[in-house]
């Protein structure tokens, strides 16, 4: 399945919530929901279907799918994985996904949003324990420091967005370090860690049925 590549903001207002694709302009009175809260299409705000329970597990699963920035085959790749280890599977789900590298360099302020910090991993601009990684999906370990290539570390761009992510604060389960833009994982996310607004449970029950 090919990645989408349209405007994001209707991916917002098709699942009728912030999914904070676009960075700061989310948090702004620009934000589409803000202006348009009604589902994208030409027939404009109208009254809206109630859904089937099997209706709200599918878009449950669509909107973590979209925040997250991954695939159908990636997306069901990852509950696969979650399903066959021990733990409460929504929560070993989510853990799979926030530790991506381009989440954790998302959450550690490299970049505005997940896309910028997909970008930015895969054009090589990202280290991690030192060596050069362009694979967004991989999956960072507690211990390993992830930290931006020499030639990036005055880019205007992430020195802005680490000013206002020192000043929310990272992830628990993340450490940011307080002089350059460098950061280390230093424990596996738990669910309290983890602020992604959706109900997982919904999203075992699509893919138990």
């Amino acid at each position: 399945m090919a990645r989408y590549t349209g405007p994001v903001c209707r991916l917002c207002r098709r699942e009728a919530v912030k999914l904070f694709l676009k960075g700061e302009r989310c948090l702004t009175n620009k934000c589409a929901i803000e202006r348009r809260n009604y589902p994208p299409g030409q027939h404009g705000p109208g009254k809206q279907r109630k859904l089937s329970q099997y209706g709200i597990q599918l878009r449950e699963k669509q909107k973590m799918r979209k925040i997250y920035g991954v695939s159908e085959k990636q997306f069901r790749s990852y509950f696969t994985k979650a399903d066959r280890a021990q733990g409460v599977t929504g929560d070993l789900f989510l853990r799979l996904l926030e530790r991506r590298l381009d989440n954790v360099v998302h959450r550690l302020g490299f970049a505005a949003s997940r896309s910028a910090a997909r970008q930015l991993v895969a054009h090589g601009n990202i280290f991690v324990d030192g060596k050069k990684l362009d694979i967004p999906s991989f999956l960072v370990k507690p211990g390993m420091t992830v930290s931006v290539t020499e030639r990036h570390v005055a880019n205007p761009f992430i020195v802005e967005n680490l000013e206002r992510t020192r000043m929310r604060s990272v992830p628990g389960w993340l450490e940011l370090s307080p002089e350059k833009p460098e950061g280390k994982v230093v424990s596996l996310p738990s669910r309290a860690e983890i602020d992604t607004q959706v109900t997982e449970q919904l999203i075992v029950e699509f893919y138990s049925k």
